[in-house]
């Protein structure tokens, strides 16, 4: 095995001994530059080396630390090689290899120094287990360069069931393993070599250049040009408290101080030893901008302070300045700050810096933060290659010279697909693009006097267009940044957040694309005959398969932007940045999605149009009618896959609102009815007084409890938070087992009471279910009606009505003995009721209806509601 590795030169002799004796003599003390493995060598035989654990003090007490060694059988033992040098100097001696031996002595326990003399002998690779990497005995070891290592390394590595690791250094635990640290702006040398020396005991690198293989800047100060390149890189910026608690959290099994949810704490923010001010901002947008400069660890003052940093410009509003900054104040555009945000650093002030209106220097300035379409996989190139083709064709602006509507007004969904909205009418349709007025060789000339058909035939191309560039620029300038892999500072939302708030719109930007591709084939290469409905004809069925989930969950969408804007800093930024650029037309992402909800019935309208000005021989008149009623099928189809959704939307808030709902409550052919808030009045079918709510279904009835003790908040994985379920289940009961509806008539006494007689297939006789509504919505007399119907359906009855009986406190008769216990039972459950003191007036007077009559009751004298 490795007792028979040697390495051999002719320059030099060869040994294998304790590493931490040459630790600093060595050339290459990273780990990263050794050769690992074990080399075999025949030219010289290597000393018979024996290796061995030594616990120190504290560390032999510790039953967990001696059963974990003796899990350990292997160790890393480094070959060192001794290079001769001149006469008078001492010999070069460096790493040369890193072998596996074999543990065969047994650990042995040292509780003082003065045992190591007996100890220490060339004869042995000692490892000293040393508890406390401050105390004395450590110290003596260290300069004696012995190689010591903490319990945590050991713990760390039998669970693992790897070899003992090298190191050249003091290694305490592994929590900074595999990570290379770079510092910047430290100018006391104590701090400096305190935190060094804390990183190596952590198994961490330090290296003092910054270059490629830096895994983190630790930054005392947010200039200079390690910071500058670690931001470009996108490096993680540390401070130095990371290290101190990576280092209090030592002893932790499993814990890596790279940890993204400990690192995060710990991040340089943008903002830190910034003081910003702002110019030409809206009282409300300088507040927002305030809140934001101090979240990220800045401070703000009025304009004009000395003390100011940064002064922040709004661009399009400032066209002078109102003094003459001084050379040391950065005076930037809004971008800056923005970009600092998304980016989680600070960003490099000199590529945004604020210049007056028409300046070369302005007209020249680029962004640092522009966009680059991955290129991946194949479907992304293509989409790159459409967006710019897009870009080439068209000298239209997608986003017409408007005034900004309000956002109540322009994003309600009620009407959304009423045929009769007008969506597109606020679009300014401009001149003719130049791709319509190029003839090909297949073209028929333009007349000089176009007819009203072709009016409105460039009409419905100039729109499609426009909505074609609407979607490109969604997709472009916000879904595929937030894709992107690599981002700087991470991620700025999660892959489900993305997917829930741009759904299908690749897939209706590809159907759309084709239909503006053809159409414009068509008004280049014009003719009467041509057929425009052939067109929507050929694409109706991806209409329907693209739209419905978009639409159905755009509410759903909308609702996540505004949550995520609120919640994540770095979107808000990153919303800002975008929605400002003169592809967005000023429009907001959320005014921006609602165009593929309002698309649809704009086309319809259109097209209504280009019918009544075609001709009634012309054929394509009776194509546009089946184009207009494929149209209103997609959108009928998406109205009813609409409720549908809402429907199964309902019945995971019911799952999700009570604690213990049954898994098969969840069904396509299922929907929510009603609910009902109650009382019980009875022992079923929960303890009387409970407060009851029932979920009335097309099928089946849900009957819960208000929980007496509700657990924490939800959180899922990706961070999305959920209130805790309010209600216990007690039964779901299939409305089936209901076998009459008992309507307790409305007294002084008596008030919104109802009962239920229900046969479950496990009991042998009928059971009484009793109840008090706490709300008047629904009306009593209409939650019985609904129920019952919903009874009658499943029974497949006709006569709901039948199924209710109405129990009158002035007379009535019975004629069935299980209706008569029946009723005793119920007087028996409300006069205990009543005793127990339910703060309600009319419940303890309901015994007195039970008790003033002979409980009958016959179908002659029940009174149908």
């Amino acid at each position: 095995m490795a007792e028979n590795s040697a390495l051999t030169s002719t320059t030099g002799s060869t040994s294998l001994a304790d590493s931490s004796i040459f630790d600093s003599k060595v050339t290459e003390t990273s780990k990263e530059n050794l050769f690992i493995g074990s080399t075999s060598y025949v030219e010289e035989e290597m000393p018979q080396i024996e290796t061995r654990i030594i616990l120190v003090q504290e560390a032999g007490k510790q039953e967990e630390l001696i059963k974990a060694l003796k899990t350990i059988k292997i160790m890393e033992v480094p070959v060192i090689k001794i290079k001769e040098s001149c006469p008078g100097k001492s010999d070069e001696k460096f790493i040369k290899s890193i072998v596996n031996m074999e543990i065969k002595v047994p650990f042995v326990k040292m509780e003082s120094v003065e045992e190591f003399k007996s100890l220490d002998s060339p004869e042995f690779e000692n490892v000293f287990i040393v508890m406390d990497f401050q105390d004395s005995v450590f110290n003596e070891l260290y300069k004696t360069d012995c190689r010591v290592i903490g319990p945590p390394v050991v713990l760390n590595y039998a669970q693992k069931g790897e070899p003992l690791p090298f190191s050249c250094r003091p290694l305490y635990c592994t929590s900074m393993m595999n990570l290379v640290l770079c510092f910047t702006g430290f100018r006391k040398k104590e701090e400096l070599v305190r935190l060094v020396t804390l990183v190596h005991h952590m198994g961490g690198v330090i290296r003092k250049d910054f270059n490629s293989k830096v895994t983190h800047l630790v930054a005392n100060c947010t200039q200079g040009e390690k910071f500058r390149i670690a931001v470009s890189l996108g490096t993680p910026i540390m401070k130095p408290e990371w290290i101190y608690k990576a280092w209090e959290r030592r002893n932790e099994q499993d814990f890596c101080a790279s940890f993204d949810e400990f690192r995060n704490e710990f991040k340089v923010p943008p903002f830190q030893d910034c003081i910003l001010s702002f110019l030409g901002f809206s009282d409300e947008e300088k507040t927002n901008m305030e809140e934001m400069t101090e979240m990220q660890g800045g401070n703000y003052l009025p304009v004009g302070d000395e003390r100011c940093t940064h002064l922040i410009v709004e661009e399009n509003i400032v066209k002078e300045l109102p003094f003459e900054p001084s050379k040391k104040l950065y005076v930037v555009k809004q971008e800056w700050f923005w970009g600092s945000i998304q980016m989680d650093a600070r960003a490099g002030e000199t590529m945004y810096l604020y210049e007056k209106a028409n300046t070369p220097e302005l007209k020249k300035s680029v962004s640092l933060l522009s966009l680059n379409t991955p290129n991946s996989n194949r479907k992304r190139r293509r989409l790159k290659e459409t967006l710019a083709q897009l870009s080439r064709e068209t000298d239209m602006s997608p986003f017409p010279p408007r005034k900004r509507p309000s956002a109540e007004h322009s994003l309600s969904i009620g009407s959304l697909l009423d045929i009769s909205n007008t969506p597109e009418s606020s679009i300014n349709y401009g001149e003719t693009p130049k791709s319509c007025t190029k003839s090909s060789k297949n073209s028929t000339p333009v007349p000089s006097k176009q007819s009203a058909r072709w009016q409105v035939a460039r009409e419905l191309y100039q729109t499609e267009s426009n909505y074609v560039n609407i979607l490109a620029t969604i997709i472009q300038l916000f879904q595929v940044p937030l894709e992107e892999e690599g981002q700087r500072g991470g991620p700025i939302l999660a892959p489900e957040e993305i997917k829930t708030i741009f759904g299908s719109i690749p897939d209706i930007f590809d159907v759309h694309t084709k239909i503006k591709d053809d159409l414009e084939d068509l008004i280049v290469n014009w003719d009467e005959s041509k057929s425009i409905g052939d067109i929507f004809l050929k694409y109706s069925k991806d209409l329907v398969k693209t739209y419905p989930p978009f639409v159905n969950f755009f509410e759903m969408s909308k609702e996540t932007i505004i949550k995520c804007e609120k919640q994540k800093p770095r979107f808000h930024a990153f919303l800002k940045i975008n929605q400002a650029k003169p592809e967005c037309g000023r429009q907001s992402l959320v005014e921006l999605l609602i165009r593929p909800v309002q698309r649809l019935p704009s086309v319809a309208l259109l097209l209504n149009d280009l019918k009544k000005h075609t001709a009634e021989e012309n054929p394509d008149k009776s194509t546009l009618e089946k184009a207009i009623g494929s149209l209103k099928e997609v959108m009928t189809h998406i109205n009813e896959d609409k409720r549908k959704t809402e429907a199964q939307k309902q019945i995971f808030d019911v799952v999700y609102e009570v604690d213990g709902c049954p898994a098969n409550l969840l069904s396509s052919h299922r929907s929510l009815v009603q609910r009902v808030e109650t009382i019980s009045l009875g022992e079923h079918p929960c303890d009387r007084g409970e407060q009851v709510t029932l979920f009335l279904f097309n099928d089946c009835l849900e009957i819960a409890r208000k929980r007496h003790k509700v657990i924490g908040t939800f959180r899922s994985p990706h961070g999305q938070t959920r209130p805790p379920a309010s209600l216990k289940h007690i039964h779901l009961m299939p409305l089936s087992q209901i076998k009459k509806v008992l309507d307790i008539r409305e007294t002084e006494d008596c008030h919104n009471a109802f009962a239920l007689l229900v046969r479950p297939p496990t009991e042998q006789a009928n059971v009484l279910l009793s109840f008090q509504m706490t709300s008047e919505e629904p009306p009593k007399e209409n939650w019985l009606k609904m129920l019952c119907r919903h009874v009658a359906n499943t029974i497949c009855k006709a006569d709901a009505e039948n199924l209710i009986y109405t129990a009158d406190p002035e007379s009535f008769e019975v004629n069935t003995k299980d209706m008569d216990s029946t009723l005793s039972r119920a007087s028996r459950a409300i006069k205990k009721t009543s005793k127990k003191g339910i703060p309600s007036p009319s419940l303890v007077s309901l015994p007195s209806f039970f008790e003033r009559r002979s409980h009958t009751l016959s179908r002659s004298t029940t009174h149908l509601i």
